[in-house]
């Protein structure tokens, strides 16, 4: 493996989840806003929603950037990015420069989807404890 592969992958996860973490963590401290947010747009039960929502952002998140179960982080920010991106971004349900803006945050997140899938099916790569713990042999398997 050359240099640039071995520090691009762990700097790409990195890249990758700082918007999780980020924002579940700022969804503890704006809690009454986001939950506010959320029941403007005709969420049902949203204490609840709202604490999965910070749940699978920050371990969802944390999993990818350590590079620890990073399948199972990805598997839990897809989980949480697919609904998200249809009840918040649903460009289709406004007009003007709002659609556009939801037409650009809705392809944003379509664009992270797809490297949650590539760590779903590749998982952490080099510089992280999944590869460390394989003592380095499942770095570019995807059968593991």
């Amino acid at each position: 493996m050359n240099r640039s592969t071995r520090y691009a992958i762990p700097v790409g996860r990195a890249l990758l989840t700082l918007i999780f973490v980020f924002s579940g963590i700022g969804k503890i401290f704006s809690w009454e806003q986001t939950a506010h947010f959320m029941a403007s747009k005709g969420m049902p039960w949203v204490p609840f929603f709202l604490l999965g929502a910070i749940a699978l952002e920050t371990i969802g998140g944390l999993c990818i950037l350590v590079g620890y179960k990073a399948r199972f982080g990805a598997l839990t920010l897809i989980v949480f990015i697919i609904p998200a991106t249809i009840i918040f971004h649903d460009f289709w349900n406004v007009e003007g420069m709002e659609r556009q803006t939801q037409m650009i945050m809705f392809m944003k997140n379509l664009a992270i989807l797809g490297g949650l899938l590539l760590i779903l099916g590749y998982g952490a790569g080099p510089l992280s404890i999944d590869d460390a713990l394989a003592g380095g042999k499942n770095r570019y398997r995807s059968d593991v």
